[in-house]
């Protein structure tokens, strides 16, 4: 272990930012919460303390997705591959990814494996359960989750069909929800879904980046057919779509509310996924009015309201609105998140 790694794996790792091309646009609504410029591009995904590399065909980005640890050339990976005790406390990979998410326009309809599927298909033992954390909207902001009225696979297929000729015919069989900042969603694998366009959000998922979307178009953006099944033949794709859920009790169960852990003069601990949603991954929200000491937990931390000091032992680095780090096990219990006091610290971990 050489001496610049040994010392990465005691403290918070920073990363250099790391916006991710899409066939979709966005991206403007981080303007005003990480600083960057007003207008929607293809790159609408920041991919926060990323170890998982973009499913991009064609990309001429080398390793694009993964996080590079900032002032280096190393990225999170890596580091987690050589010192998986010091970086998990002894597990072999870091099973989440995190992103920032701005959607410009209406996303395709889309669904991802479950694990099952996932190692039939992709060779992997992960699928793509998520959860959305609303942000910050547009006017007129909506989520479209779960099928409106019962389908087969077969009357489904059909729409396929005619989306390439009637670009906005599958919005109409889908629910339409409309969101807010702070609404939180868990998406299970094989759910239909598709983020509206005008939504900011903190997605955190299984680390894969599978995703099936047989519509023919992504906005203006004609999709072809490894874009839409993701490699696969079309049938066995759309057999990854659970048509058994349906109406209400296709996205009711889906939404969920923040649940206090605990409440002091410090900090208010809150369950935003836990256990008892999903075996997957975990996420909490803490609102920090005075000081809160990091657990001895990996993961990755984002601050998503207000400004405060991140201090330990001969450390002290301010943070802001937008900024994340990854805590390595070796560095839970050693550093303190310390509100300015004029408004409170709000920040959101995330972790297996």
């Amino acid at each position: 272990m050489n001496a610049l790694e040994k010392e990465l794996t005691k403290q918070p790792i920073f990363l250099e930012r790391n916006r991710v091309g899409r066939v979709y646009k966005g991206g403007l609504l981080f303007h005003d919460f990480l600083g960057d410029e007003k207008e929607d591009s293809y790159l609408p995904e920041e991919w926060v303390a990323s170890t998982v590399q973009a499913n991009n065909p064609g990309s001429t980005i080398e390793n694009e997705g993964l996080s590079i640890i900032k002032d280096t050339k190393i990225t999170l990976k890596e580091l987690i591959e050589n010192y998986p005790d010091e970086m998990l406390g002894g597990k072999k990979n870091f099973n989440v990814l995190v992103k920032y998410l701005d959607s410009g326009i209406r996303l395709p309809i889309q669904v991802h494996p479950d694990a099952e599927f996932s190692k039939k298909h992709f060779a992997s033992t992960k699928g793509k359960t998520e959860m959305w954390l609303v942000l910050n909207t547009r006017k007129d902001a909506c989520i479209y989750f779960g099928f409106k009225e019962k389908l087969t696979k077969e009357e489904f297929s059909e729409l396929v069909e005619r989306s390439k000729t009637e670009k906005d015919l599958m919005e109409g069989y889908l629910n339409a929800i409309p969101v807010k900042e702070g609404d939180i969603y868990l998406v299970p694998a094989k759910r239909v879904h598709a983020i509206g366009k005008g939504c900011l959000i903190l997605e955190v998922q299984e680390p894969t980046d599978f995703t099936i979307s047989p519509e023919y178009f992504c906005g203006e953006y004609e999709l072809n057919d490894e874009e839409r099944f993701c490699g696969l033949e079309r049938e066995v794709a759309l057999s990854c779509f659970d048509f058994t859920p349906y109406g209400e009790a296709s996205y009711a169960p889906a939404k969920k509310i923040p649940r206090i852990v605990m409440a002091s003069e410090s900090y208010q601990e809150e369950d935003l996924i836990n256990k008892e949603d999903t075996p997957l991954f975990g996420v909490k929200r803490y609102r920090i009015k005075k000081n809160l000491l990091l657990p001895k937990t990996p993961g990755v931390y984002v601050i998503v309201k207000g400004t405060g000091l991140l201090k330990g032992k001969d450390y002290q680095k301010e943070v802001k609105q937008g900024d994340y780090f990854f805590l390595p096990y070796d560095g839970g219990e050693k550093f303190e998140l310390i509100s300015n006091q004029e408004e409170s610290l709000e920040v959101v971990s995330c972790f297996e």
